[in-house]
Parts: structure tokens; sequence; C-alpha cells
């Protein structure tokens, strides 16, 4: 009797915790659904935040900055969630003999947000970018994530460049949470959470203080909205779901040791995100020469843009 009895209980336990967890996920998809439509007007067309310029590639628009008007062509790329305004030091250094280009690869800066978002389609309209331009033989420079991009058209398309950079950043895949982690990253929850996230100085702060290796970043209201502000652009939140999909990419090693056109690996001496081993790994498996950026964490191109623009310019032909 006394079995039967705590069945009872058990079950009509049970049935209280089920309703209460019913009643919770309601209350909190009628609150999410309310935070988003008061939120609606949070993601705007990129034209809206940035004035350009831009230029339709492949049918995606894609947004980009420019400096010098002669020389040798230089196409720099930026890493994960990295817009091409982190290049705004080193770009014009570069300029000084050199045609430079920086790139919004997308879903990053204010690129339309269109995907696949993988190295090869990264890789493609970096190459049909340099072809619109009548950039012949451009040097690449791939900063983080953009060093994969680079690594995959030195090796695959050799005839399209006539050097590869790699900074801060190994070329190699890292873990991920896999495909399944998008099909838990439902509406209207998701769409809250990344508003929320993305609107966060806080969050921000913390990730760039983790990038930036010694010292502190300048947390000034502009220099943060830099980075916030391209997460505002329409459709971010959906290519980002998307994006979680593919885990940290990268190539292989017998990719990188394919590559044959000249290389060069460049590293931030105090980078916390990507080790200086790793950098050196790379450099090993590329039998490229493997330079350190003193003083200067993964956001090298920030923290030392004199030293790394002069290292690029020395490997391209001429000091800025």
């Amino acid at each position: 009797m006394r079995g039967r009895r705590g069945d009872r209980l058990m079950r009509r336990w049970l049935r209280r915790v089920a309703v209460a967890l019913g009643a919770l996920v309601v209350l909190l998809t009628f609150a999410s659904l309310a935070y988003n439509a008061v939120t609606s007007g949070r993601e705007v067309p990129a034209t809206k935040l940035y004035a350009g310029p831009f230029v339709r590639i492949d049918g995606t628009t894609l947004s980009y900055r420019r400096w010098g008007a002669s020389g040798t062509p230089i196409v720099l790329l930026g890493g994960f969630i990295e817009p091409a305004w982190v290049w705004h030091e080193v770009g014009p250094l570069l300029a000084r003999r050199h045609r430079v280009y920086a790139l919004d690869l997308p879903p990053f800066g204010y690129s339309q947000r269109r995907g696949p978002y993988t190295i090869g389609h990264w890789a493609r309209l970096v190459q049909d970018f340099d072809a619109h331009f009548q950039l012949v033989r451009p040097t690449l420079v791939g900063h983080s994530l953009g060093a994969a991009v680079v690594v995959s058209i030195g090796a695959n398309e050799p005839r399209h460049t006539s050097r590869i950079v790699l900074l801060d950043g190994d070329a190699r895949p890292g873990g991920g949470p896999g495909g399944w982690i998008s099909d838990l990253l439902v509406p209207p929850w998701y769409t809250s959470i990344y508003r929320i996230a993305t609107g966060s100085d806080w969050i921000f702060r913390r990730a760039l203080k983790s990038a930036w290796g010694a010292g502190t970043p300048p947390y000034s209201n502009a220099f943060l909205d830099y980075w916030e502000r391209p997460f505002r652009v329409s459709g971010s939140a959906a290519a980002f779901r998307s994006m979680l999909g593919h885990g940290i990419q990268g190539v292989s090693a017998a990719t990188l040791r394919r590559v044959r056109v000249p290389r060069i690996v460049l590293w931030g001496a105090q980078d916390k995100v990507d080790s200086p081993e790793a950098g050196r790994r790379t450099a090993a498996l590329l039998r490229a020469r493997f330079v350190v950026v003193p003083s200067a964490g993964h956001l090298s191109l920030l923290q030392a843009p004199t030293a790394v623009a002069r290292a690029i310019a020395r490997f391209v032909g001429g000091a800025p």
C-alpha cells in the first residue's frame, strides 16, 4: 500500500513540475516575443549604418575600404566578427606605396548577410572581388580567420596571388558545437538572446580585453561602436545562427603543405586567443618565416599597426 501511495504522490509531483515548466516556457516565450517586438527596429539596412563604398560581387553586396591610388595591390581580410575598420591604421601606412583594399567577409562588417559562410565561398568572393577591381596577383593578408581564406587561395589558386601573409591566425580548424546547436537556437528565444548580447558593452569589453593581450583596450564610445554597430545590420541574427553550425573553420595540414607562393606568418607576442606556438606550428607546415610582433596580443593590427605594416611592406618589397 505504501508503495502504491508513494507512486501516486510521485506521479502527482511530476505532473505539477511539468505544468510549472510548461507555464514557465509559455511565459518566457511571450516575454521573448514582446522584447523582440519592442526591439524590432534594431536591425536596419547596412547603408543606414555605413556610408560605403559597396560593390556587388556574385549577387552579394560587399562593403570595403580603400587606400592608395598606385602601386602593387594588397587585399586585407579580417577575422571572425571583425569589420574592415580594424585595418584603419595599417591600410593608410601600406597605401604610401601600394593600392590597398580591406574587405568585409560576410556576414561580418557591413557586407550583405548572404551565405554560405564557408572558407570555400569566402575564397571565391575574394577572387571575384579582385577581378572586379582588376587587381592582378595581389598580396593577400588574412588576420585570424582570414588567414585560412588566404591559405585556401594560395594552395588552390596559386596563380591568383603573388604572396600571402598570415597575421595572428594559424588557418587550422578548431572545435565547435556542430550543426545541432543551430537546431536548438530557435526563435524567438535566440533572437532575444542575440539582441541582448550584441547590445551589451560588457560582453564586448570582455571579448576585447581577452584579445588585447597586455594592457587595456581604449574603451571609448567610438571604439566600442565600431565593433557593435555591424551587429545591427539586417539579417545578422540569422547569419550568426547559421555560422554556428560550421564551428571554427580552417584548412587541413595537407593544404598548408601544398602552398608554394611566397608566404610569411606574423604573430603578436602576447596573443592569448591563438598562442604563438600555434603560429609556429603553422609556419613549420608552410615552411614559412615566423615573425613576432612585440608587445601585441591577438589584435596586433590595432595594437602595433606600424610594426605590422612594416613587416608586410618589407615582405612585399618596400617599407612604408
